[in-house]
């Protein structure tokens, strides 16, 4: 791979798996120096670490256990990241989690919690890395928002609207900084091949009495025209473009890679 970010510097939020670990793990390869961030058993995190070390030819990443429902633990995050790697170049805001019920049935602390992570996080890294960013007239933010950032689907209320929210948070970031070296992305996902989401198969073909495959592509797949799922490596090497030296001009946008989601 194209050493393209030697000298740059990472925060990946909830990147100690999935999209956020293979995002961690393409730019460390690109030589980025990055910061993890993200719950889990010791062992999963150091798991995580080793294979960003490899992929980043051996320089060993570090880790925040910053939970980001608290404002005043992800501007330590940032504070420790520029501390122990002299400043932040990048910030990929992926950290995300999910919950789904009808609007009325919907539980208060659940819209709380899903808007916590999803929206106010993003608000509150964002704020905390552009001062430094500004300073040095160069930055990348790329916010990992979804196609349900551009679209609804029943009992999402909270994910979806928190999803709107990243994109248009990413569209006033991006004004705000037109005219310096710092841009601001939204990337938009379909649904993606990850450990949590393959087991989303296995319980709808039970639920609905047909074959994983029946499951897969009739059902969790029914609104992605490819009926394939989106790779984290596609997410990970759209998000290495995003925040590459030559993309100055690329800001406020809403990258959609949904397999036609979106279009149809």
């Amino acid at each position: 791979m194209e050493k393209t970010l030697i000298g740059r510097t990472a925060i990946i939020t909830g990147s100690t798996s999935g999209i956020g670990l293979g995002i961690a793990a393409t730019l460390a390869a690109a030589g980025a120096k990055v910061m993890l961030n993200g719950f889990g058993k010791p062992e999963d995190i150091e798991a995580a670490k080793r294979a960003v070390a490899r992929a980043g030819d051996g320089i060993e990443p570090h880790h925040s256990a910053a939970d980001l429902s608290k404002p005043v633990e992800v501007r330590a995050m940032v504070a420790e990241a520029e501390s122990l790697l002299g400043q932040v170049d990048i910030l990929v805001n992926n950290a995300g989690i999910q919950f789904t019920s009808p609007v009325q049935d919907f539980p208060e602390e659940k819209w709380d919690a899903v808007i916590a992570i999803n929206l106010s996080a993003v608000f509150h890294a964002t704020k905390a890395v552009l001062p430094g960013m500004r300073k040095r007239n160069w930055g990348r933010i790329v916010n990992i928002a979804s196609a349900h950032g551009l679209v609804g689907s029943p009992e999402k209320v909270a994910y979806v609207a928190a999803k709107h929210g990243v994109v248009g948070m990413t569209k006033v970031t991006a004004i705000e900084l037109a005219q310096t070296g710092v841009t601001c992305n939204a990337i938009c996902p379909g649904f993606v091949r990850t450990p949590l989401a393959e087991v989303q198969v296995g319980a709808i073909a039970k639920a609905k009495g047909v074959s994983e495959e029946a499951a897969l592509k009739d059902h969790l797949l029914a609104k992605q025209p490819s009926k394939r799922w989106v790779e984290v490596e596609e997410v990970a090497r759209m998000a290495l473009y995003v925040c590459g030296p030559d993309t100055g001009s690329l800001t406020g946008s809403a990258l959609s890679i949904d397999g036609g989601w979106v279009a149809s």
